[in-house]
């Protein structure tokens, strides 16, 4: 990543000083995600931390306790609409906030976040099954039944449930070799929205490819959100875009 020009922001679309919230994903905190607040700020950009702390908690209460004020505190400062960038759990998270306030979220990124559907390493979904039994003992009736599973009625879901307006520029990145979860369950079908690029799950925080198609779609949610729309010069960095369907089973 560091011996790559995209790094030091060459050859990518530079930022208008908008703010872009970054969220980490399941068990993970923003410390993770410092390459990436960097590297935004370094290309143009207002980065903001999530400010979720550890995130081990009902997304519907991540939410409305903690992400939503981080928004509302971006927002002011930059006096304009949001991009939101998740990671894993955080892009799910990032995809539930951009349904419920498309009047100011400008794009939402998500990368390796299996928003279609809970599919994922078995070790994986046993420390999930942890992280949900302490989630209804200290909040109770605070939640619903169904927290942190696909069965919960509540916003978050809901939110998952429904297509992004349209006004929200949506980009899904994933990897076929992921090998944490399904990579088929972190596409729309879209082939405008979906970017494949090589990589591990975790690798995608740090992927040179990834940030070089970051750029590009910030770059072109400024442009929608402008005076003047301009139609992509589809630049490669070595990413191919959604070049082949699998359908999932």
């Amino acid at each position: 990543m560091h011996a790559t020009p995209t790094y030091y922001g060459l050859g990518v679309p530079h930022g208008d000083s908008s703010g872009v919230v970054v969220i980490p994903g399941f068990l993970g905190t923003d410390i993770y995600l410092m390459e990436l607040h960097a590297w935004l700020q370094r290309i143009g950009y207002r980065p903001y931390f999530s400010g979720i702390g550890l995130n081990a908690e009902c997304p519907n209460l991540l939410i409305q306790r903690r992400l939503n004020e981080t928004i509302a505190k971006a927002r002011k400062e930059t006096r304009g609409k949001i991009h939101v960038i998740g990671h894993s759990l955080g892009g799910i998270i990032a995809r539930a906030i951009a349904h419920q306030r498309p009047d100011i979220i400008a794009s939402v990124i998500t990368l390796g976040a299996p928003f279609r559907g809970t599919v994922m390493h078995s070790g994986v979904l046993r420390v999930v099954e942890m992280v949900r039994k302490r989630i209804l003992e200290e909040h109770g009736g605070g939640v619903l039944p169904g927290c942190y599973t696909g069965r919960c009625t509540c916003n978050f879901l809901e939110s998952l449930r429904q297509d992004i307006s349209g006004s929200v520029l949506e980009t899904a990145i994933y990897t076929r070799d992921d090998g944490i979860v399904d990579w088929r369950y972190c596409m729309t079908r879209n082939p405008e929205v979906d970017f494949e690029v090589s990589g591990t799950h975790l690798g995608l925080a740090f992927n040179s490819s990834v940030y070089a198609l970051i750029a590009e779609r910030l770059a072109m949610a400024q442009t929608r959100n402008g005076s003047a729309a301009s139609h992509s010069n589809g630049r490669n960095n070595g990413v191919s875009h959604s070049p082949r369907r699998s359908s999932i089973r």
